[in-house]
């Protein structure tokens, strides 16, 4: 038999939750879509908890991490900032690391 750890990993400001995996993939989507409606349709969330995970972020962040505009003739858009593209990296770096330590002290364990 062999054995899995799992682990979830999120960043805290004093307010709450700043970013983890969620809010990660929502970004990502919302790169991908160029559109907030599109990434929260594409993550099977609301569009309005879409946008309150999103304003919760912005919020978060030393400097806006996405920016929306709203529809019209030309219709809206959301963009992920080089901000945001720099957080999107840096979760993603903290986390793939935290799952390569955690497989190491797994293989260290003699489970007999």
């Amino acid at each position: 038999m062999s054995y899995k750890i799992k682990s979830r990993i999120w960043i805290e400001t004093a307010d709450g939750v700043f970013l983890g995996e969620g809010r990660i993939d929502l970004l990502k989507a919302i790169q991908r879509e160029g559109s907030l409606s599109k990434a929260a349709a594409q993550l099977g969330m609301s569009y309005k908890k879409a946008w309150n995970l999103l304003d919760s972020i912005n919020r978060s962040a030393k400097k806006p991490v996405a920016v929306t505009t709203t529809g019209g003739k030309g219709g809206g858009g959301a963009t992920i900032t080089s901000y945001g593209i720099k957080m999107i990296t840096a979760f993603e770096t903290i986390n793939k690391g935290c799952w390569d330590f955690l497989d190491a002290e797994m293989k260290k364990i003699d489970w007999s």
